[in-house]
């Protein structure tokens, strides 16, 4: 199953960057291949100062090796191997009226010392990060993502739309990071779900990923915009470093494993404001946003 991932996410990093490459119509993403220490590697590659993305990354990684302690006593485990792979994508728009928007899908498998598998099984989703809401959008965003679950499972959707509200939650600041979409993890074969059943699942999530989005930015891109707006952005973009940095499993998981440090923090914004007590004029858009994410709403 790894290889046969593995093999999928390779074409699908190349998917995706071709077709964020037409769209931005002047940067291009750089590539960066690289190896890890411990064993694998994996293909970064990352756009910036584009028409469109002010940056972005599109990561892919199969790294393996001995499971680092503090992650065998995160999963209950003893001494054990591990082997991980996935791609992982943060693009952040030049344009305030384009949302950010993060996607992951992810395969993991553990063995014993003989080599066995001992465990595994798949994770990821795709949410989406406004800095001002166009309902509409994210109504679009979510019923491309209902579809993609539907195929499968129609409680998928109701369920991993509300483990992604739940995840996506900075905590501290007692809201929501964007709007939401999916989130699983720890997708397991069981009775009715095979690892063969999941693949196809976590496999349709990722196809759907471009439909998800580009209707988005090209309805957006060229919207004209404010002083006030751009810092707007960049105070909500300080927002998503907060829990990027303080919050997000992926990120931890790779700072506790050695991950490559340039590829893991990728996902942060070139340009974030931190204004002390920050407040939006009451009635305003900006105040229209903090209302929804303060209080998760169902868009389907």
């Amino acid at each position: 199953m790894k290889n046969k991932f593995y093999q999928y996410i390779q074409t699908l990093q190349d998917t995706i960057t071709s077709k964020l490459e037409t769209v931005d119509g002047k940067a291009q993403f750089k590539e960066d291949i690289w190896e890890r220490t411990e064993g694998g590697g994996g293909r970064t590659r990352v756009i910036e100062n584009g028409h469109v993305f002010e940056k972005g990354g599109v990561n892919i990684s199969g790294v393996n090796g001995k499971l680092p302690k503090s992650m065998q006593t995160y999963f209950n485990v003893g001494d054990v191997d591990f082997f991980a792979c996935g791609l992982s994508l943060v693009l952040h728009p030049r344009n305030p009226m384009v949302p950010t928007v993060h996607a992951n899908w992810r395969y993991f498998e553990m063995y014993d010392k003989q080599g066995n598998i001992i465990d595994s099984w798949f994770g990821g989703g795709q949410d989406l990060t406004p800095y001002y809401l166009f309902e509409e959008d994210a109504i679009h965003f979510h019923k491309i993502c209902k579809t993609a679950c539907d195929k499968h499972n129609p409680e998928f959707y109701k369920t991993y739309k509300a483990k992604c509200d739940e995840y996506f939650w900075n905590a501290h600041r007692n809201e929501a990071r964007g709007v939401g979409g999916l989130f699983f993890d720890y997708c397991k074969a069981s009775e009715t779900m095979t690892m063969e059943n999941w693949y196809n699942f976590v496999t349709e999530v990722g196809n759907s990923f471009l439909e998800c989005y580009i209707p988005i930015i090209e309805k957006r891109k060229n919207l004209p915009f404010s002083k006030e707006q751009r810092d707007w952005q960049e105070i909500r973009r300080g927002r998503y470093v907060e829990f990027n940095l303080v919050h997000d499993k992926g990120t931890l998981f790779g700072l506790k494993t050695n991950g490559r440090i340039e590829s893991i923090l990728m996902s942060l914004p070139p340009y974030v404001q931190w204004v002390y007590d920050h407040q939006p004029e009451t009635g305003s858009d900006e105040e229209k946003l903090l209302e929804v994410l303060k209080k998760p709403k169902d868009w389907v």
